[in-house]
């Protein structure tokens, strides 16, 4: 094996790694949705559109759209197993009104899955074109995954406070995005390294903002309704807080 085959299986065994703990992340939130049988304030939105990200991934790292990405097809394969699960516990306890949401958002995300690969397999016929149609199709979808923490780094600069954006959580969309990226360059596949360099980008904001608001104290006005980061691929949620809390966070 080549050095740059090596390296390249490197990182996308460490990608597949970090991904993981980003897809896993969010099983605090549904521990508590079971335990108290009410999805409460939650957001069922995100986790919709992280399993259309992952069945798109998916697809495009098969042997017949891309050639040498199986390990993206591992990865973003049991993310759809994960976010499934979600989805599901999601619609079991959440009440009628966003259950309808949830479950017509997951009928248009099937249907927009289901729209590119029959395109992929039916309407192109060159293995270029497949790969092309279904790259971009999987790198838009993960640029807004990458994007939906940004309101997260808004409330951070705005509260100069980092209580709803966790270090660990940053960290591995920092690791996650940077893996992929380098995956993506030693592999010179556009797809996969444009939307990864986004999310890198990303995580390391959310990390030098955390080294800059970690040890801010006293008493910061909070809106009614804050978003907590839960994934890097990251999840929303929203909770009722008090209109002053003291953050003493270290």
């Amino acid at each position: 094996m080549s050095e740059g085959k090596a390296l390249h299986l490197v990182f996308g065994v460490f990608g597949n790694a970090t991904g993981l703990f980003l897809f896993l992340s969010p099983t605090v939130t549904f521990k508590r949705i079971i335990m108290k049988r009410s999805t409460e304030q939650f957001s069922g939105v995100p986790y919709v559109l992280t399993l259309l990200n992952c069945l798109l991934a998916t697809w495009y790292g098969l042997p017949f759209i891309s050639p040498n990405n199986y390990l993206v097809s591992a990865i973003n394969g049991t993310g759809v197993v994960i976010e499934t699960v979600y989805v599901i516990t999601f619609l079991t306890f959440a009440p009628k009104k966003e259950k309808i949401k949830v479950f017509g958002l997951l009928l248009s995300i099937l249907t927009i899955f289901s729209t590119i690969a029959l395109v992929s397999l039916f309407a192109l016929h060159s293995h270029g074109k497949k790969q092309l149609f279904c790259g971009f199709a999987a790198s838009v979808f993960s640029i807004i995954m990458y994007a939906s923490p940004l309101s997260v780094m808004r409330m951070v600069i705005k509260t100069k406070s980092v209580e709803y954006m966790p270090f660990l959580l940053s960290l591995f969309v920092f690791l996650c995005g940077s893996c992929w990226f380098i995956y993506g360059l030693i592999g010179k596949d556009k797809f996969l390294y444009v939307p990864n360099a986004f999310g890198s980008f990303l995580g390391a904001m959310q990390l030098i903002l955390y080294a800059i608001y970690r040890n801010k104290n006293g008493e910061i006005k909070k809106p009614a309704a804050v978003v907590t980061l839960e994934m890097g691929l990251s999840k929303p949620n929203q909770q009722k807080q008090p209109n002053y809390v003291h953050n003493g966070q270290s």
